[in-house]
């Protein structure tokens, strides 16, 4: 069979499987919220100890309440049977299709209030939707979504939104030339290796004159004020403004599914920079539209800065108790650093009750492209829930929402910092040394 033969059947067949997952994806739409399976446990003080011990939580408002963090946890079948997951059917699916890779990207929790010991929650889902597919870091794939909701008796204690990406691993497939090869190269030099090391660190920055201490991007050799050769650098805040952009439609671009915006932001230290906004539709994007840098791995030797959109500083909200007012006035909250011994990822992973093989087994993460073990969402979520309480005390949270970056490996240290946006929202960012692992928001509220 000539290639483009082959080329042809692989066509028809990729086109055969999303038919079959949009017709999948109306059916289950359509069946609306339905019982999850039963909770195994009721709320109780053993597993509460083990999770907070795994992820080295010691605030003593557990001994009463659940982290609200955990709220997943008590629905997770462990090694129990799978069936009744309204998300069941579309991930076998895309699993006898070849998209065998699976990693979670989002979560978003809301609390209505905490869970009690001796509480026995059950829960309700309904599917979110398939997008896809998409060529992403990890290959392509296609994103799967679904909601719960938790309830005691007829009370709802939270609701979550939950969303995978089920890829088909570059081991499998290896790497393609065109739109399977990733974005162009960068041409590294003396004067921008900086900029890319410090991508590659979690850091936007900025090349600063080492005589009028002027700012300057792209960096350069000379100084355009002051004609001076010495310079370094200043680490940016990673907030800015849309100055201008466009939507990029035509031709394509290896590693991008158009259409994409590309932006020229200007940042609060006053110069400005080009990167892809992404993370909303490219209708939502406006001049002088709030952004915030956040990196995207390609592989190990390049990490991009891209832009998010980003609330205004200024945004009112709900107000909390005095205690955190005080702390937001410090802006910028201490950084909270965890090493991720194997041990850590495995324990963690097991309080969760995620018995994923890519959180404990080395060899089958690497058979999907993985470079080894990593956290799973489960416990990413409960070290950001961690921080906030570790850094405000008595800080009762009504909502997490994450995004995931790069992998956090085993083997890395994880560095969580943080900063109030407003006197009830706090940001979370957990940074590894090839970037951003998490960019989180967290919603506080007065009283438990």
């Amino acid at each position: 069979m000539t290639a483009d033969a082959q080329a042809a059947v692989a066509a028809a067949e990729a086109a055969a499987v999303h038919d079959e997952l949009m017709t999948l994806a109306a059916r289950l739409d359509a069946e609306g919220e339905r019982p999850a399976p039963p909770c195994p446990d009721p709320v109780n003080a053993a597993m509460i100890r083990n999770w907070t011990q795994a992820l080295g939580d010691t605030d003593p408002a557990w001994q009463s309440v659940a982290p609200p963090a955990m709220l997943q946890v008590w629905s997770m079948p462990g090694l129990g049977p799978r069936s009744g997951s309204v998300a069941a059917e579309p991930l076998r699916l895309l699993d006898a299709a070849g998209f065998t890779g699976v990693v979670a990207t989002n979560c978003e929790q809301s609390y209505d209030r905490y869970l009690r010991h001796g509480e026995r929650p059950r829960s309700t889902v309904r599917f979110g939707g398939i997008t896809g597919p998409k060529r992403t870091a990890l290959g392509v794939g296609y994103f799967v979504t679904w909601h719960q909701s938790w309830y005691v008796g007829d009370e709802r204690i939270g609701e979550m939104l939950f969303r995978v990406l089920k890829f088909t691993p570059r081991a499998a497939v290896g790497r393609r030339a065109g739109a399977d090869a990733g974005p162009a190269r960068p041409v590294v030099g003396p004067d921008t290796r900086f900029f890319w090391e410090g991508a590659r660190a979690g850091e936007l920055r900025i090349q600063r004159c080492g005589e009028c201490g002027a700012l300057r991007h792209p960096p350069g050799p000379m100084c355009p004020h002051c004609h001076a050769v010495a310079r370094d650098h200043v680490r940016a805040t990673g907030r800015g403004t849309v100055y201008s952009y466009v939507v990029h439609h035509h031709p394509p671009v290896p590693g991008r599914e158009p259409p994409f915006v590309v932006g020229l932001i200007e940042l609060e230290e006053g110069v400005r920079m080009v990167g892809n906004v992404i993370g909303c539709p490219p209708a939502d994007v406006h001049i002088g539209m709030p952004v915030q840098v956040t990196f995207e791995r390609i592989d190990d030797d390049l990490t991009l800065a891209q832009w998010t959109p980003h609330p205004p500083r200024e945004q009112p909200q709900e107000q909390p108790g005095e205690h955190v007012r005080e702390q937001a006035a410090a802006d910028v909250l201490p950084a909270l650093s965890i090493e991720l011994t194997p041990t850590f990822v495995i324990a963690t992973a097991l309080a969760t009750r995620d018995f994923t093989p890519l959180h404990h087994d080395p060899e089958l993460a690497r058979a999907q492209g993985s470079k080894d073990i990593f956290l799973n969402i489960l416990t990413t979520m409960g070290l950001v829930q961690r921080y906030v309480t570790d850094t405000v005390p008595g800080a009762v949270l009504a909502g997490i929402v994450v995004r995931l970056g790069v992998p956090a490996y085993a083997g890395e240290t994880l560095t969580l910092t943080g900063r109030f946006t407003d006197p009830a929202t706090m940001e979370v960012r957990g940074a590894v040394r090839p970037g951003d692992h998490v960019t989180a928001t967290v919603r506080l509220r007065r009283s438990p």
